[in-house]
């Protein structure tokens, strides 16, 4: 085992930034329940709607705030609660969506985007839809939607269905979609794990479950979460990253010599497809895990798996070539270094 490891896997989970980490043992302190009536109940509740109120003007959202359990949960809910009669998805999300909506109607995807024509054309279907589209996809980067791209949820609402955007892999990153229900992940941003949100433009679009948070989450509230997912949001700034994109997508390229880079669509600067020129994926993993560095094959929740990715399929990817992708993906710790240690790693691999 290497002394020294280099860790590109943040896709799959980033280093709690030192302010989240911070915030998250302060409110430790306010152990409370935030749903009990008493003084410590009040004063956990407080705490919990300031964090509610921050992550709100952190986004720039106007809409309500539903703390959930992460990303998944948040899928769930607004797949399953949304008041709309059928569900249409892209065919490149995440595993959570389609284990939350087994029976959606699937959307193709072409040239790394959703087609205006296959959309409208599935919308005026009868029934109200409700339709789930990534902002960045968490396999090869690709952006399927962007703050300046508005003409899906004008063709959703204009069907009276509702949009609900991923934005796992982009908020804090990029800005927010125009979107009906937006998702979002506290650890893929520098926050802890077991928390996100669902952000929603407003309750009438779902039906409640009772409970707590307004009676659409049931469960005792993540207050210690809440609060560093609030602060982590603040804190994270792509600007401020160790490494710019320009260094990034230098890297990219510098990978694309010694293989094929997928970019299937407009590229993001910090998720990166590649393709090994002989090796499988699984191969190129164990290779490059005892040289020192941490990647993965696709999302973590499928990587584990022999099965070839749904994600790339979906993306038309040739099959051959899908079977010898990797997934890089660099966060806010990552060091100039370290990428030009693992391009000169996968070189040397790859010759």
């Amino acid at each position: 085992m290497p002394s020294k490891r280099t860790y590109l896997d943040h896709a799959a989970t980033t280093p709690m930034l030192p302010e989240a980490r911070d915030a998250w043992l302060d409110a430790a302190a306010i152990w409370a329940n935030p749903s009990s009536p008493h003084a410590e109940g009040r004063a956990a509740r407080a705490a919990l709607e300031n964090a509610r109120e921050r992550v709100r003007g952190a986004l720039g959202w106007n809409g309500e705030v539903i703390f959930t359990s992460g990303a998944s949960e948040a899928l769930t809910i607004g797949l399953t609660r949304a008041k709309a009669q059928r569900r249409l998805v892209s065919a490149v999300e995440h595993d959570a969506v389609f284990r939350a909506a087994p029976d959606a109607e699937e959307l193709p995807v072409r040239n790394g985007e959703v087609g205006e024509e296959n959309l409208k054309e599935a919308l005026a279907r009868p029934g109200s839809a409700v339709v789930a589209i990534q902002s960045v996809n968490s396999e090869t980067g690709t952006h399927l939607l962007t703050s300046d791209c508005d003409f899906p949820a004008q063709a959703v609402r204009a069907a009276g269905g509702l949009l609900l955007a991923d934005c796992s892999q982009s908020a804090a990153k990029y800005p927010l979609p125009e979107a009906d229900m937006i998702v979002i992940s506290a650890h893929k941003l520098g926050g802890p794990v077991g928390i996100g949100a669902l952000l929603v433009r407003d309750f009438s679009i779902l039906k409640p479950s009772g409970g707590q948070e307004r009676g659409y989450r049931a469960g005792t509230e993540n207050l210690p979460g809440a609060m560093a997912f609030a602060t982590a949001l603040e804190a994270m700034n792509m600007d401020s990253w160790a490494t710019t994109a320009e260094e990034r997508l230098g890297f990219r390229d510098a990978l694309g010599r010694y293989g094929q880079v997928l970019c299937p669509g407009p590229q993001c600067s910090h998720i990166f497809a590649v393709a090994a020129p002989k090796l499988s994926a699984n191969a190129m993993l164990v290779r490059m895990d005892a040289l020192g560095f941490a990647i993965s094959a696709g999302s973590a929740c499928s990587s584990g798996t022999l099965k070839p990715s749904r994600v790339l399929q979906g993306f038309g990817i040739d099959p051959d070539l899908a079977r010898r992708t990797v997934r890089i993906s660099v966060g806010w710790s990552t060091k100039p270094e370290e990428l030009d240690a693992f391009a000169e790693a996968w070189g040397q691999v790859n010759a």
